[in-house]
């Protein structure tokens, strides 16, 4: 195994089946992404260089890390500013009865446009 699937598997339920079943629903919608290991954290990449978003368990949670976050819209709600880091925004599951599929859904695919505007603006 890779050591982003050992995260995943090796964490405490209930947090391992949140980050699986957020693991299929980023697979699921966005094929493209890249599932790599950087900074201790599963990380998604939409390419080699271009950063997408992250699974951190937190103890009593699980963070959905997105990186531009900021830039999302928020039609939701839901989003959680990360701590100290302007561009970094997250969805936190606590239960894996907490994720809407649509919301993370819908979410994912607005965070790609932001991401691929971003590299052509480069």
């Amino acid at each position: 195994m890779n050591p982003a699937h050992d995260y995943i598997n090796c964490s405490p339920e209930p947090y391992r089946s949140i980050m699986l079943h957020l693991q299929l629903l980023v697979e699921s919608t966005i094929p493209e992404a890249q599932l790599k290991y950087k900074w201790h954290l599963p990380f998604y990449y939409l390419d080699d260089k271009t950063m997408f978003c992250f699974f951190n368990f937190r103890k009593i949670f699980v963070d959905l890390g997105m990186s531009y976050g900021n830039e999302l819209t928020n039609q939701h709600g839901k989003l959680i500013a990360g701590e100290g880091r302007k561009m970094l925004r997250s969805l936190r599951f606590e239960t894996l009865e907490e994720i809407d599929d649509q919301m993370v859904i819908e979410t994912l695919l607005e965070l790609k446009e932001i991401r691929i505007n971003h590299k052509k603006k480069k």
